[in-house]
């Protein structure tokens, strides 16, 4: 029995550190003033739950790849002009462990 339960939490903490090791990390935002501006194009927005869904290029501040995924914005009054296929830049920041879009504008 000892031998069984000394396997079994050895099982544990293996399933523990292979949870952490896949759980997404985002290196730390960029300092106040030097926020990283990224290009994007919008294919979604969703003004009532604060959030848009952009194809973005790679985010270099926190070593994230060129895709497509939702992101919460900072104010949802950000989002009142834009629409799907605007190209826009945008800048994120991490807060409370979660990307939150702090700027995004309509791409000149």
């Amino acid at each position: 029995m000892r031998k069984f339960l000394c396997a079994r939490r050895g099982a544990a903490v293996f399933a523990a550190a292979l949870l952490a090791l896949a759980a997404p990390t985002y290196a730390a935002s960029p300092a106040a003033g030097e926020a990283e501006v990224v290009r994007a194009q919008v294919v979604k927005v969703d003004a009532g739950r604060g959030k848009v869904t952009l194809k973005h290029a790679p985010i270099k501040s926190i070593k994230m790849q060129a895709m497509t995924m939702p992101f919460k914005v900072k104010d949802a009054a950000m989002l009142e002009n834009l629409k799907a296929g605007d190209k826009v830049t945008f800048s994120v920041a991490t807060e409370d462990d979660e990307l939150v879009v702090t700027r995004i504008q309509v791409a000149k």
